[in-house]
């Protein structure tokens, strides 16, 4: 499992980092992205959906917003 911490950055920027890490990792692994700009609710769903990837778990606690994704 890999972990992205991308708290106190907008967007595009955590869906690029996103996809950056994405693209450099192997089927099955699992990535961890936080952030806080609540763009990146809507935004890091779309992206998954178009480079597909699976949203496996999205909580929020405390403003930070934590997605737990898997690629495919």
């Amino acid at each position: 499992m890999l972990t992205l911490n991308l708290l106190g950055y907008h967007c595009p920027l955590p869906v690029h980092e996103t996809r950056k890490a994405l693209e450099g990792m192997e089927k099955g692994v699992t990535l961890t992205v936080i952030a806080d700009d609540p763009e990146t609710k809507h935004d890091i769903p779309m992206l998954l959906e178009r480079i597909g990837a699976k949203l496996l778990h999205l909580e929020e606690e405390a403003g930070e917003i934590i997605f737990t994704i898997e690629k495919l």
